[in-house]
């Protein structure tokens, strides 16, 4: 499920049948992170992935278009097996995102609110992210599911 609300947020959510520890892993894993991370037939390279608070992380996600999209982002909170937030600094569209992860029915209720700086870039690029996330939802359950 996906929402935006009136505070320049999209709001993104899946419940996946598998335990916090395991889905929050899937992130603070760059190894793991890369298999997942974007959306649907894109690939990644992790250059540095300093996972603390202060920490650096820069992915180039390569587009199926065959095009290189770096980002770099800073991590500002962490608390594990509950929360992930970052500050996504570059290039292109600034905004934080929090991470929630809920222990429910015996799998995890994901949750991911991005909040943008710039006023309208939510409205702006909602239908697009709304699709991409749902999609990286889907890529993280399948490496979840493949995972011992």
């Amino acid at each position: 499920m996906t929402a935006m609300n009136d505070n320049n947020e999209i709001i993104s959510s899946r419940f996946i049948a598998a335990p916090v520890e395991k889905v929050f892993g899937a992130f603070s894993d760059s190894g793991k992170l890369e298999k997942w991370w974007g959306p649907d037939a894109f690939t990644n390279t992790v250059t540095e992935f300093d996972f603390k608070v202060g920490g650096i992380w820069k992915i180039t996600m390569h587009g199926p278009d065959g095009k290189d999209y770096p980002n770099v982002s800073r991590f500002t909170d962490i608390v594990e097996n509950g929360r992930i937030v970052y500050d996504h600094i570059e290039p292109v569209h600034a905004f934080t995102m929090t991470m929630t992860f809920v222990e429910k029915d015996g799998g995890c209720l994901l949750t991911w609110v991005m909040r943008f700086v710039t006023p309208g870039e939510a409205e702006r690029l909602g239908h697009f992210i709304s699709a991409a996330n749902q999609q990286n939802f889907g890529r993280l359950e399948a490496v979840i599911q493949n995972q011992p």
